[in-house]
């Protein structure tokens, strides 16, 4: 079975024409930020990945690794407006949001009540250790990110779009902290892990922040052009064999009685529905950053992690045998084979995920 597009959804010529201009984009993108930042080449495909996707990301990794550098470079780069928001214990809803003020009119002496917008009204946010805030306040952030909207005094005040953002944490330091229930970490799209450079890249980075030179970043993409590209994304075409092996992936995560030996023995719970919908989106934005116009299966498992990661609970004897989500998932790939007939002569795909309806 091949990786191809649906025949029946033949792309337009302007649509094949915006996927060339995607990858040139893409290429100037990594020009770009290579002057500020360095390595991190799979962070900046992700974060990409979920702008032109439309969702948001959960950004894990140790201080010092220039997350909040390449996050401002990245939105200097698209042309967005930014702001970033350190959360801390005492932060507020409406030290997020905006609040209501009342203003006197000097001429007529009217007072009346004026909304000053928050720093959530921008297209790239930076939510900096958003473990560290009260629940009340983590609230208050993820309603913005569903809705892209935020209500105060009654009134409805719609946030700019595009609009992204990005969340951090601290993987390192727990304790005072307020860690996201796992419904509230199913809204981000992605969960990116940010790593150590190589000795070579570090080197590199001495080198760059060390010196008097000051690089300037050119601007690449506008808002205007990252909402088309959004708009390309839902056109890709999916076979159906790669939406089901999607599916399957996330469906497999889930504890059952049929399903895999290893997910009943490390796995408290696994991936709901949604995990489903954005490794489709996911792997469609990454097509068109290759520079496709179809989704092929290891477009689906290059962006697994990424998406699964997060949304699999891991249980004590996963903890004691030194297991991860990330191990789960690497172990999901190596045993959901492709295609159904394929896994139902091996044996390999447990009875209740199979399907009745198989083409």
């Amino acid at each position: 079975m091949t990786d191809t597009a649906p025949s029946e959804i033949p792309p337009s010529g302007d649509d094949l024409a915006a996927v060339e201009r995607l990858k040139d984009a893409f290429a100037k993108l990594k020009g770009e930020m290579a002057k500020v930042i360095v390595g991190q080449h799979a962070v900046l495909e992700e974060l990409l990945i979920a702008i032109f996707a439309r969702g948001h990301c959960l950004l894990i990794g140790v201080p010092g690794l220039a997350k909040t550098l390449m996050i401002h470079t990245l939105a200097d780069a698209l042309n967005l407006s930014y702001n970033r928001i350190q959360f801390t214990p005492d932060l507020m809803p409406s030290d997020i949001t905006g609040t209501e003020v009342i203003q006197e009119d000097k001429a007529t002496g009217v007072r009346q009540f004026k909304f000053l917008r928050g720093p959530v009204f921008a297209n790239i946010v930076l939510a900096d250790e958003v473990n560290r805030t009260p629940p009340k306040t983590q609230a208050a952030l993820l309603e913005a990110m569903q809705e892209r909207q935020v209500t105060v005094g009654g009134e409805r005040h719609r946030l700019p779009d595009p609009f992204f953002v990005l969340a951090t944490q601290n993987p390192i330091e727990q304790e005072g902290t307020y860690p996201l229930p796992e419904a509230q970490l199913d809204r981000f799209m992605l969960n990116i892990l940010v790593d150590y450079p190589s000795e070579e890249e570090e080197l590199d980075v001495v080198r760059l922040t060390t010196s008097v030179h000051r690089p300037v970043v050119g601007k690449v993409l506008s808002g205007a052009d990252i909402l088309s590209l959004q708009e390309l994304v839902r056109k890709v075409p999916i076979a159906d064999h790669v939406s089901r092996y999607a599916i399957r992936l996330t469906r497999n995560s889930r504890r059952s009685k049929d399903g895999f030996d290893f997910v009943r023995d490390y796995v408290s719970w696994g991936a709901g529905p949604r995990a489903s919908q954005y490794l489709v989106l996911a792997a469609k934005a990454r097509a068109l950053l290759q520079g496709r116009y179809h989704v092929a299966t290891e477009d689906i498992r290059a962006v697994a992690g990424p998406v699964l990661r997060h949304r699999i609970l891991t249980n004590f004897n996963a903890e004691a045998e030194g297991l991860k989500p990330d191990d789960i998932v690497a172990r999901l790939i190596q045993a959901v084979p492709v295609d159904e007939h394929e896994a139902e002569q091996s044996g390999k795909l447990p009875k209740i995920f199979r399907s009745a309806n198989v083409s």
